[in-house]
């Protein structure tokens, strides 16, 4: 049996647009946009200020501390 890893099961506190935001442990973009309900093309998201596109979400983890932003996306021509 083996015993679990502390740093993955580690609570983290994100700013989810400038509020704080506890996850119960380790969470990429892509979860906790489906944590909040939000359909995935409904927002655009950023992390530290900088853009995330919807195809990079499953792939950015969020850290401890890290600033999250979610918004309208633009559309239009």
């Amino acid at each position: 049996m083996s015993t679990p890893d502390p740093v993955a099961a580690a609570p983290l506190t994100i700013l989810l647009d400038e509020q704080a935001q506890a996850l119960p442990g380790p969470c990429t973009l892509a979860e906790l946009v489906e944590r909040l309900g939000h359909a995935p093309p409904a927002v655009a998201t950023a992390v530290n200020g900088r853009f995330v596109a919807r195809s990079a979400r499953a792939g950015t983890a969020l850290a401890d501390g890290d600033r999250v932003s979610l918004f309208q996306p633009i559309v239009g021509g």
